[in-house]
Protein backbone atom coordinates (compact mmCIF):
# COMPACT_ATOMS: atom_id res chain seq x y z
CA UNK A 1 0.00 0.00 0.00
CA UNK A 2 1.65 3.66 -1.28
CA UNK A 3 1.18 6.14 1.73
CA UNK A 4 -1.22 8.43 1.05
CA UNK A 5 0.40 12.09 -0.60
CA UNK A 6 -0.23 14.37 2.24
CA UNK A 7 1.48 11.41 4.85
CA UNK A 8 3.95 11.21 2.18
CA UNK A 9 5.19 14.79 1.63
CA UNK A 10 5.11 15.70 5.27
CA UNK A 11 7.72 12.80 5.96
CA UNK A 12 9.68 13.95 3.27
CA UNK A 13 9.82 17.58 4.49
CA UNK A 14 10.92 15.94 7.94
CA UNK A 15 14.21 14.66 5.91
CA UNK A 16 15.15 18.03 5.19
CA UNK A 17 14.29 19.53 8.85
CA UNK A 18 16.84 16.40 10.26
CA UNK A 19 19.56 16.96 7.78
CA UNK A 20 18.97 20.83 8.74
CA UNK A 21 19.37 19.93 12.40
CA UNK A 22 22.55 17.62 11.45
CA UNK A 23 24.17 21.04 9.37
CA UNK A 24 23.03 23.21 12.54
CA UNK A 25 25.03 20.95 15.17
CA UNK A 26 27.88 20.92 13.03
CA UNK A 27 28.13 25.16 13.45
CA UNK A 28 27.33 24.29 17.71
CA UNK A 29 30.64 22.08 17.21
CA UNK A 30 32.39 24.35 15.48
CA UNK A 31 31.80 27.02 17.94
CA UNK A 32 32.81 24.95 20.79
CA UNK A 33 35.63 23.01 19.11
CA UNK A 34 37.17 26.94 18.53
CA UNK A 35 36.72 27.48 22.18
CA UNK A 36 39.13 24.46 23.29
CA UNK A 37 35.71 22.68 23.82
CA UNK A 38 36.29 19.43 22.63
CA UNK A 39 33.97 17.42 24.96
CA UNK A 40 30.95 19.80 24.12
CA UNK A 41 32.05 19.70 20.33
CA UNK A 42 32.05 15.95 20.29
CA UNK A 43 28.50 15.95 21.82
CA UNK A 44 27.17 17.80 18.72
CA UNK A 45 29.25 15.84 16.26
CA UNK A 46 27.19 12.68 17.52
CA UNK A 47 24.27 14.72 17.16
CA UNK A 48 25.29 15.33 13.91
CA UNK A 49 24.86 11.44 13.25
CA UNK A 50 21.87 10.65 15.10
CA UNK A 51 19.72 13.81 12.94
CA UNK A 52 21.81 11.94 9.81
CA UNK A 53 20.56 8.72 11.18
CA UNK A 54 17.05 9.67 11.82
CA UNK A 55 16.86 11.19 8.22
CA UNK A 56 17.75 8.08 6.76
CA UNK A 57 15.08 6.24 8.60
CA UNK A 58 12.57 8.38 7.37
CA UNK A 59 14.34 8.31 3.57
CA UNK A 60 13.99 4.20 4.08
CA UNK A 61 10.82 4.26 4.87
CA UNK A 62 9.30 5.91 2.10
CA UNK A 63 10.99 4.28 -0.74
CA UNK A 64 9.87 1.02 1.16
CA UNK A 65 6.28 2.63 0.77
CA UNK A 66 5.81 3.75 -2.52
CA UNK A 67 6.90 7.08 -1.92
CA UNK A 68 9.64 8.99 -4.49
CA UNK A 69 11.75 10.89 -2.15
CA UNK A 70 12.45 14.64 -3.11
CA UNK A 71 15.83 15.99 -1.53
CA UNK A 72 15.29 19.63 -0.61
CA UNK A 73 18.15 22.48 -0.18
CA UNK A 74 19.09 22.30 3.11
CA UNK A 75 18.86 26.09 4.56
CA UNK A 76 22.46 27.51 5.61
CA UNK A 77 22.01 28.08 10.16
CA UNK A 78 21.94 31.38 10.73
CA UNK A 79 22.84 31.16 14.75
CA UNK A 80 25.61 33.31 16.18
CA UNK A 81 26.91 32.66 19.38
CA UNK A 82 28.22 35.40 22.38
CA UNK A 83 29.02 33.18 24.87
CA UNK A 84 29.32 29.17 25.78
CA UNK A 85 25.37 28.79 27.05
CA UNK A 86 23.98 29.89 23.42
CA UNK A 87 24.18 26.99 21.39
CA UNK A 88 22.30 25.21 24.21
CA UNK A 89 19.52 27.20 24.37
CA UNK A 90 19.56 27.07 20.90
CA UNK A 91 19.44 23.45 20.82
CA UNK A 92 16.67 23.18 23.54
CA UNK A 93 14.97 25.47 20.98
CA UNK A 94 15.54 23.32 17.88
CA UNK A 95 14.74 20.02 19.51
CA UNK A 96 11.27 21.71 20.83
CA UNK A 97 10.57 22.88 17.00
CA UNK A 98 11.76 19.18 15.93
CA UNK A 99 9.13 17.94 18.39
CA UNK A 100 6.50 19.96 16.94
CA UNK A 101 7.16 18.72 13.43
CA UNK A 102 6.94 15.20 14.19
CA UNK A 103 3.76 16.04 15.70
CA UNK A 104 2.46 17.33 13.07
CA UNK A 105 3.19 14.13 11.19
CA UNK A 106 1.97 11.96 13.11
CA UNK A 107 -1.58 14.54 12.80
CA UNK A 108 -1.05 14.04 9.31
CA UNK A 109 -0.89 9.91 9.48
CA UNK A 110 -3.79 9.89 12.19
CA UNK A 111 -6.00 12.11 10.11
CA UNK A 112 -4.81 9.59 7.17
CA UNK A 113 -5.63 6.47 9.26
CA UNK A 114 -2.52 5.23 8.06
CA UNK A 115 -1.37 3.02 11.22
CA UNK A 116 2.05 2.14 9.93
CA UNK A 117 3.50 5.35 9.78
CA UNK A 118 2.11 6.26 13.37
CA UNK A 119 3.71 3.17 14.52
CA UNK A 120 7.19 4.66 12.64
CA UNK A 121 6.38 7.97 14.58
CA UNK A 122 5.72 6.37 17.74
CA UNK A 123 9.70 5.65 18.19
CA UNK A 124 10.42 9.21 16.84
CA UNK A 125 7.81 10.72 19.64
CA UNK A 126 9.78 8.49 22.19
CA UNK A 127 13.14 9.82 21.05
CA UNK A 128 12.42 13.86 20.42
CA UNK A 129 10.92 12.84 25.00
CA UNK A 130 15.13 11.88 25.04
CA UNK A 131 16.67 14.84 22.67
CA UNK A 132 14.39 17.42 24.82
CA UNK A 133 15.49 16.01 28.25
CA UNK A 134 19.23 16.04 27.22
CA UNK A 135 19.07 19.33 25.65
CA UNK A 136 17.67 21.09 28.77
CA UNK A 137 20.33 19.10 31.23
CA UNK A 138 22.92 20.45 28.89
CA UNK A 139 21.51 23.74 29.53
CA UNK A 140 21.00 23.68 33.57
CA UNK A 141 24.32 21.94 33.81
CA UNK A 142 25.92 24.68 32.15
CA UNK A 143 23.64 27.38 33.91
CA UNK A 144 24.51 25.08 37.59
CA UNK A 145 28.74 24.74 36.64
CA UNK A 146 29.50 26.63 33.49
CA UNK A 147 30.81 29.48 34.94
CA UNK A 148 33.02 27.97 37.39
CA UNK A 149 36.34 26.99 35.43
CA UNK A 150 36.51 23.56 37.09
CA UNK A 151 32.77 22.97 36.44
CA UNK A 152 32.94 23.51 32.95
CA UNK A 153 36.20 21.83 32.85
CA UNK A 154 34.51 18.93 34.35
CA UNK A 155 31.51 19.00 32.23
CA UNK A 156 33.74 19.27 28.62
CA UNK A 157 35.42 15.71 30.11
CA UNK A 158 32.07 13.92 30.78
CA UNK A 159 30.94 15.30 27.00
CA UNK A 160 34.08 13.78 25.63
CA UNK A 161 32.97 10.64 26.96
CA UNK A 162 30.09 10.18 24.65
CA UNK A 163 30.13 8.01 21.68
CA UNK A 164 27.37 7.19 18.46
CA UNK A 165 25.49 4.43 18.97
CA UNK A 166 23.24 3.79 15.91
CA UNK A 167 19.32 3.74 16.44
CA UNK A 168 17.21 0.95 16.15
CA UNK A 169 13.92 0.69 15.59
CA UNK A 170 11.83 -1.84 15.64
CA UNK A 171 9.97 -2.37 12.44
Amino acid sequence: MALAQQVGDILNAQINKELYSAYLYLTFADYYEERGLKGFANWYMIQVQEETAHAKILRRYLLDNGYAVKMGAIAQPDKTFASDVDPLKAGLEHEEYITASINDCYQAAYDAHDFRTMQLLDWFVKEQGEEETNASDMLKNMELFGSDPKGLFDLDREYQARTFVAPTMPM
